[in-house]
């Protein structure tokens, strides 16, 4: 159980940060994703040794595809991040006044590029994880946290702009159309393509890893 509340604790924080920092942004401020990435990696630091520390489903499958979270805990672990990202969603728009409260249907103008958008950002973000957090080659390593932080918040800036805001975690996508950051179609839509950029992620990292004799 201490595993799925420190799933939700993190998600929470994380998707509490990006509601507070993107309905705050005041014009020419382009710090949003810093804020995001930073929040993301203090989370990592501080529920790693718990539970792995994902705060998002993409992340969550890709490790049980690297063979490192078991099937039991794939179900639990994302409706925690779920649960936490709607829970952030409901009190920024609430309580802190951050949002409206439900996307309506739309979908991005572009919405290949937006697809793309996601599942390349969601690849590498799944990509790093993989390499950094779950290999005996960097076992005990200090950086993890603030490689996957650095990542979203790279990720951020290169691809946000094309239409989904830049997710790569379907948790803050269900987070965003809860508190009215995007449409359900623009949420949708990063879901699946977050969840294939995973999927492809765990894929590539498998025949990278292992085709060089590395130790499991």
């Amino acid at each position: 159980m201490n595993k799925y509340i420190v799933e939700f604790i993190g998600t929470f924080f994380l998707i509490l940060t990006i509601v507070c920092v993107v309905n705050g942004a005041a014009d020419g401020n382009f710090l949003a994703p810093v804020a995001i990435g930073s929040a993301l990696m203090v989370m990592v630091y501080a529920g790693g040794h718990i539970s792995g520390a994902h705060y998002n489903p993409a992340v969550t499958l890709a490790v049980f595809m690297r063979g490192k979270c078991s099937a039991g805990d794939v179900p639990m672990y994302i409706v925690a991040q779920v649960l936490g990202g709607i829970a952030a969603a409901v009190l920024g728009a609430t309580l802190l006044g951050k949002g409206t409260m439900m996307g309506g249907g739309e979908m991005p103008a572009n919405t290949a590029g937006a697809f793309v958008a996601e599942l390349l950002g969601t690849f590498a973000l799944v990509w790093v994880v993989l390499q950094t957090a779950t290999t005996k080659s960097t076992s005990g390593n200090s950086y993890y946290g603030l490689a996957i932080g650095f990542t979203v918040a790279a990720m951020a800036y290169a691809l946000g702009g094309f239409g989904t805001g830049g997710c790569f975690n379907p948790a803050v996508a269900i987070g965003a159309a809860f508190n009215g950051l995007a449409g359900w179609g623009t949420a949708g839509l990063a879901i699946v393509a977050d969840l294939i950029g995973a999927a492809l992620g765990a894929v590539a990292f498998k025949a990278t890893y292992q085709s060089q004799g590395a130790d499991d």
